[in-house]
């Protein structure tokens, strides 16, 4: 692929991986993703902002086969698949100085063994002249690392803005096309990456605010040539304002715990409560994720392991436990054979969610009509909960 003209003399020069399934050997990755690099051609100076996975460095040499200097590297964010490619792009622009942030440099010698003298330090805030194109630095810390900024290109207005707006897309579209499929995929993003620093982007975004800028260019996923909706989106998922959503994430192993899970879903749908229902036998992690974004509340039904919750379950109690959503309500309904732990332990697995816990709910053996009853109670909690915060 050769180098895709943004703006004059501003150029995409990423990688699309199109075959990519799991990132961090977590996430799913139903779509692919890319990995944006971007090439600024100024009257005096040239700049390369970031590289790719190192696993598609070939696809970035190709599109710098005729630059034959590069004046500065920006490194936005340590993490491999930014700055992977960081050392052989070094090695074949021996001239180019390494900018980033003083945190940034620290992270690049430990992970990749870049030279003290190959940096250029700069500070929140900083301009650097290309001649006739200013690069300006904004410290954008926690989002997702301590160390991560955005480069703001004034004369073009475009804000580089690293894994912030970014989305797992492989897509030939430069540009986003279709905004519903790109927010729901920027949605997804945010909530398997973002979510857990809330509160630094709630920060992060009033630094942006007075910024003119008419796209954004991430490190992941198309440009955004309409920058307002994917910006107010975000502001909407890091305020505090929650939606009328129960998310049910559960396991069943012989159809008990499954029968609860169908009538307390009737349940709430009765009460005026919109679900999301996920059978984690078989549900994306990632959309479970997503759905967590906004709930108001969150509920795990399990049967009982060996007197504790199926392992599934655990794990989506310690994914929510990681990504920390805004959730404030959790129950815990399922069932036994003989006895357990399971609400204590899958409590006790969220010490990170502020959480009001309504209403456990385990039953022996088969649901009876007591059981029944308790989930309708359960369900007409939930439904009074939400409206309180409304």
């Amino acid at each position: 692929m050769k180098p895709r003209k943004i703006k004059d003399d501003v150029f995409w020069v990423g990688a699309v991986d199109w075959d990519r399934r799991l990132f961090d050997s977590l996430m799913p990755l139903p779509d692919g993703t890319s990995y944006n690099a971007y090439l600024i051609r100024g009257s005096e100076k040239t700049a390369l902002l970031d590289t790719v996975e190192p696993a598609m460095a070939a696809a970035l040499f190709a599109q710098l086969a005729h630059v034959s200097n590069i004046d500065y590297v920006i490194s936005h964010h340590a993490e491999q698949d930014h700055s992977g490619t960081l050392p052989v792009i070094l090695q074949r622009y021996p001239g180019a100085k390494l900018v980033a942030s003083s945190k940034a440099k620290g992270l690049l010698t430990d992970h990749l063994g870049i030279p003290e003298d190959r940096f250029q330090i700069v500070a929140d805030g900083d301009s650097l002249s290309l001649g006739d194109k200013t690069l300006r630095f904004i410290y954008t810390p926690w989002v997702h690392w301590p160390e991560t900024m955005c480069t703001y290109l004034p004369e073009d207005r475009i804000l580089f803005s690293c894994d912030f707006f970014g989305s797992h897309l492989a897509t030939s579209d430069l540009f986003s096309q279709d905004d519903d499929f790109v927010l729901e995929a920027v949605k997804t993003y945010y909530a398997t990456i973002m979510m857990p620093f809330r509160l630094a982007i709630q920060k992060n975004l009033e630094k942006i605010k007075g910024l003119a800028f008419d796209y954004i260019a991430p490190s992941h996923g198309p440009i955004h040539s309409q920058p307002s909706l994917v910006v107010n989106a975000y502001r909407g998922w890091v305020d505090d304002r929650l939606a009328n959503l129960a998310v049910i994430a559960y396991a069943s192993m012989h159809g008990s715990t499954r029968q609860m899970v169908q009538h307390l879903v009737g349940a709430l749908v009765e009460q005026g409560v919109t679900v999301q229902q996920f059978d984690l036998a078989s549900a994306s992690l990632e959309k479970l994720a997503a759905s967590l974004v906004d709930a108001a509340t969150v509920i795990f039904a399990t049967p009982t392991v060996n007197g504790g919750p199926h392992p599934l379950v655990a794990y989506a109690a310690y994914l929510a436990n990681i990504l920390k959503p805004k959730v404030k309500f959790a129950s815990v309904i399922g069932s036994y054979g003989w006895g357990g732990k399971t609400v204590d332990q899958l409590t006790g697995l969220v010490p990170n969610l502020k959480l009001e816990l309504l209403n456990p709910i385990m039953c022996k053996g088969l649901p009876r009509e007591a059981d029944f009853r308790a989930l309708d109670q359960l369900a007409a909690s939930i439904a009074e909960k939400h409206q309180s915060l409304n």
